[in-house]
């Protein structure tokens, strides 16, 4: 929901030259002096003349003038004009909002000061200039200790935008390293918050900064892992906690329903701690949050994602979102295949799901020969390619999940397969060709067995693919 005013009309009672011209703001319709009025006030605010320190005054700080804050909401509109942004940064309005920020006790002020500087370090000139002033970095990442939701939310899409900017991004990955203290503020928010866009956008910050920087990633994983110092020796051997991928688990149930884009961010979180040995152990070596993680994922792809009614199509939307919960269930399965959450009738659902996954796949590859779109300019051609890049990706961890599967299949999962139909002709035709030639041992082992159950399928697939015929 959009909480802002609109930005002013242009005045016509202004000076006739200086509304035509010399009082705008670049190409804009905005008035300087306007602006300066607003900015003044800000300062008033913070530094005020005659400053006060009874306990009114503390109760007026809380809150914000209607007038005033109707104004600096438009200032806050107005800033995603590069014009207007490049204006507030000669004005030198981000000291400004840092007094503001470091002085105010207003939830409203606050979220409106980073809520502007988010919306001019769009711009890259303005981020450079924001992310080399030391002392404000240090005010913005304190932000992230506020208990105001819309302050947390504007902080973290100003801190997400300044990660993505390749020239300054390390910059804010070393601040935040040199501040423990933030990793216990977003694990606090990951596992306590309600508020769905504001675990999205803290998501988003996590997912960057992971995808940024593994050592950072690795000391968030082990800063759970660090047992009190006042912990009973006899309690020593126990595992650790990982806090996490607890906080990760609990984000992710809360955006579940409501926005799918954060669901998928969450999702590339665990799999990006997968990617280092640690991660893996930060999921598995608990058995608690092993079988939290697992029990997560497996009805995402079981009964939500990619289901039997669904079009084919789906799976466009779905790719990013599949690829990551298929790695991460494929990394669990491999390091903790003795654990009992994997054994209880687990195989043949997780098959039927990644068959279906390829059908869907082989469905949304083919490229219609005389579509009206395929002949459309470069930039769409990109696009494609960009598609058929996740696809694949899809495709590969797809298959390698469906060989570590097929590998442990004993003769009763594959008898009651066929029996459930998890495993017939069709499905394991489908299976085959996608596990061929890469996994041949392990499709001729899978046949091996499926031969002493139904031979005449056994030997219908072995037709089909006559590569099979010289391994069996």
């Amino acid at each position: 929901m959009d909480r802002n005013p609109s930005p002013p009309s242009p005045s016509r009672d202004e000076d006739g030259d200086e509304a035509a011209g010399g009082d705008c703001i670049g190409s804009t319709v905005y008035s300087k002096h306007w602006l300066f009025g607003v900015l003044s006030g800000l300062i008033q605010i913070v530094n005020p003349e005659n400053p006060k320190s009874s306990s009114d005054d503390e109760e007026q700080q809380m809150e914000l003038d209607e007038e005033m804050e109707n104004e600096i909401c438009r200032v806050w509109d107005m800033s995603m004009d590069e014009d207007v942004a490049l204006f507030l940064q000669e004005f030198n309005a981000p000291d400004i909002f840092m007094g503001v920020l470091a002085k105010s006790k207003c939830p409203r002020l606050r979220e409106i000061c980073v809520g502007i500087l988010g919306n001019m370090a769009c711009f890259q000139e303005i981020c450079v200039s924001i992310s080399s002033d030391k002392n404000l970095g240090q005010v913005l990442l304190h932000c992230l200790y506020d208990s105001d939701p819309p302050t947390l939310l504007e902080t973290s899409r100003l801190l997400l935008t300044c990660l993505s900017q390749t020239e300054v991004a390390s910059v804010w990955v070393e601040r935040i390293r040199e501040q423990p203290a933030i990793y216990d503020s977003i694990c606090f928010i990951m596992s306590s918050s309600t508020n769905v866009d504001l675990l999205v956008k803290v998501g988003e910050v996590v997912d960057k900064l992971f995808d940024l920087d593994e050592k950072l990633m690795l000391e968030w994983v082990r800063n759970g892992a660090v047992q009190p110092q006042d912990q009973p020796q006899e309690d020593s051997e126990e595992q650790p906690v990982f806090r996490i991928v607890p906080c990760v688990l609990e984000a992710a149930k809360q955006v579940r329903s409501e926005n799918p884009e954060g669901l998928d961010v969450y999702m590339h979180i665990l799999q990006l701690l997968t990617t280092v040995d640690d991660g893996i152990q930060a999921i598995v070596q608990c058995p608690d949050t092993g079988k939290d993680t697992w029990n997560l994922l497996f009805d995402l792809v079981c009964h939500e994602f990619c289901q039997s009614d669904d079009p084919p199509i789906i799976l466009q939307e779905q790719k990013t979102v599949l690829a990551s919960v298929f790695s991460v269930l494929s990394a669990i399965y491999a390091s903790q295949s003795e654990q009992e959450y994997l054994k209880i009738g687990k195989d043949l659902p997780l098959i039927d799901s990644l068959i279906r996954v390829l059908q869907n796949l082989e469905h949304c590859q083919k490229k219609p020969e005389n579509s009206a779109e395929s002949n459309t300019e470069e930039t769409k051609k990109s696009d494609l390619t960009q598609d058929d890049f996740h696809l694949k990706i899809l495709k590969d961890i797809s298959c390698e999940f469906l060989s570590n599967i097929f590998q442990v299949l004993t003769k009763e999962t594959v008898a009651q397969g066929l029996k459930e139909g998890q495993l017939s002709k069709q499905k394991c035709s489908c299976a085959f060709a996608n596990l061929l030639p890469f996994y041949s041992p392990v499709v001729a082992d899978f046949l091996k067995i499926l031969q002493e159950v139904d031979e005449a399928l056994a030997g219908n697939l072995e037709e089909s693919f006559p590569s099979l015929k010289v391994q069996t």
